[in-house]
């Protein structure tokens, strides 16, 4: 067992996996914190590299690509010190951090782990049920559906759209931009129907506008995550040819039961057209994503 426990956290190495649990120091960032452990099979390593500083070093380990779910969805965006794959080492634990480093390495050469992409995902991806408040509303995931509800805070137009529920069979992807505290972020779930829309995220009712608490918004990239791992791999797109995911079956709508509030939020809408807040093309596609949703 090569092992190293930092107050960033602690990496063990058993031969088979990479053991990662977040330090519970004030200082290890809240995303950390509440993905908490992570098991990470050698399959799914390609490397690990030590960088030494004056007074600290850090201990990257190097996922293959396609393997991991959060990388994916997060595309190389997690702020460092979120990054669950990235330990930040004292000075005088830099030879145990070595040591650790060249364990992994050896046991990648000896089991001839080969380091092209990944044709599956090697790790589950953040547990489900997951909720996350953020400035725009409260995203939920429970492992079939996505539900967003909208905040007292979030644009009239997306509160007029009421809850919005999306199932899996309906999602395409997901794309998740941090809030970095001086830009804005944003969490959309893309579907066949809004594949192309280019709606801004503040008025786009199937996006979260992330413009509140950086540290908390960070954590849409869980359910971001834990979508992306139960969505078709980013390998079968390549294997259709033309970049384009597998056909799903069609999904039905659902039954138009509550026909008062398709009306009242219909009319909401219109007087957002007429009082210039939507624009025809914003109108002619939040108009279309209510009645999708009924």
């Amino acid at each position: 067992m090569a092992e190293i426990i930092q107050r960033d956290g602690t990496w063990a190495f058993d031969g088979d996996t990479v053991r990662i649990t977040p330090g519970l120091h004030r200082s290890v960032p809240l995303f950390r914190q509440t993905y908490g452990e992570i098991a990470v099979p050698l399959a799914a390593v390609s490397g690990i590299v030590l960088e030494p500083e004056r007074r600290r070093g850090r201990l990257r380990l190097r996922l293959c690509e396609g393997a991991d779910p959060l990388l994916q969805a997060t595309c190389g965006r997690l702020p460092d010190a979120a990054d669950p794959y990235r330990l930040t080492v004292d000075a005088d634990r830099t030879g145990v951090a070595e040591y650790v480093a060249e364990e992994i390495r050896r046991a990648l050469l000896l089991d001839r782990i080969p380091k092209e992409p990944a044709k599956a995902y090697l790790l589950p991806g953040p547990p489900v049920p997951v909720s996350v408040r953020t400035s725009d509303g409260t995203v939920s995931f429970d492992g079939t559906r996505v539900r967003i509800d909208w905040a007292d805070t979030s644009e009239r137009v997306k509160r007029a759209t009421g809850p919005r529920i999306i199932s899996m069979g309906d999602l395409v992807q997901v794309e998740w931009l941090p809030h970095t505290g001086h830009e804005d972020g944003s969490l959309r779930f893309v579907t066949r129907e809004t594949e192309f829309s280019k709606l801004p995220p503040e008025k786009d009712p199937y996006a979260l506008d992330l413009w509140g608490s950086a540290r908390r918004d960070l954590l849409t990239a869980l359910v971001a995550a834990a979508v992306t791992a139960r969505l078709p791999h980013p390998s079968t797109r390549a294997a259709s040819g033309n970049g384009d995911l597998p056909s799903r079956a069609p999904v039905p709508p659902p039954a138009c039961d509550h026909h008062d509030v398709l009306l009242r939020r219909l009319r909401e809408l219109g007087r957002l057209h007429h009082d210039g807040v939507l624009t025809d093309e914003e109108f002619a596609r939040t108009k279309a994503a209510v009645l999708r949703g009924f």
